[in-house]
């Protein structure tokens, strides 16, 4: 009828089956990026010397060794949900959580084996691999909870409004994602629950900027990382042979 609101419906979405072409790669190295990051996060690390703006810490920069290369499980993630869809990207994430919970556990059996005679690094072994539970138990929440929230915005925002402007949807799930990743990571692993799973809190100031910084950093990465993100999607797409 004439004159009535209504929307354009949506121009048809795609999804790959995953069976033919390069799923299995994608996902190898999206378990790789998970497994590496998390060991890197074991550290905190700062950059710049100490200023402050009306008594909150502007810098130093605090984040964690897992920031290097973290950014980009994301746009692998992005990858998945956008080509194959949210079933198979599922899988891909559920996959990085039982493998970096084997990881973990793997670090707890080595680290209670007693040591060789004559080998003298098992304090700084355990000091760096052992297993801390708050370090385990922030990067497995906070990577599912952000993993999962990422490819379910994406999709959902694929299947609404259709193929169409890529850069909304890789942008928007990244800001969900990577928020409830880093709140729940920075808030178990260093906050007061921290505490009470055998580790140390920081100061709320400190953990705020840690907060912060992470969610800037991480979102920055990826939205310069966008030509790189298309290429790759448009790339993997074309080696998909079921995607319509």
């Amino acid at each position: 009828m004439t004159g009535t609101n209504t929307r354009p419906a949506p121009s048809p979405t795609a999804y790959a089956s995953g069976g033919r072409g390069v799923y299995d790669l994608v996902v190898a190295a999206f378990v790789g990026v998970l497994l590496i990051s998390n060991i890197g996060a074991t550290k905190l690390i700062q950059f710049g010397p100490t200023v402050e703006v009306g008594g909150f810490p502007v810098l130093p920069i605090i984040t964690d060794g897992g920031a290097f290369l973290f950014p980009l499980a994301y746009i692998l993630g992005d990858v998945l949900a956008e080509v194959y869809g949210l079933r198979r990207a599922r899988r891909a994430i559920v996959t990085g959580f039982v493998l970096a919970a084997v990881m973990s556990l793997t670090f707890l059996a080595v680290d209670a084996a007693p040591p060789a005679d004559g080998w003298p690094n098992d304090d700084a072994w355990g000091a760096v691999l052992g297993f801390v539970p708050r370090i385990v138990v922030a990067s497995l929440v906070g990577y599912l909870a952000g993993q999962l929230l990422n490819a379910r915005v994406l999709v959902w925002i694929k299947d609404r409004y259709g193929e169409g402007r890529l850069w909304v949807r890789l942008v928007t799930s990244t800001l969900v994602g990577e928020f409830a990743d880093t709140l729940l990571f920075c808030s178990i692993a260093f906050g007061p629950l921290g505490v009470v799973l055998g580790g140390g809190s920081i100061d709320a100031a400190t953990l705020v900027n840690y907060i912060v910084v992470g969610f800037v950093y991480k979102v920055t990465v990826e939205v310069i990382f966008l030509p790189l993100t298309y290429a790759v999607v448009r790339a993997i797409k074309r080696h998909e042979p079921d995607y319509a």
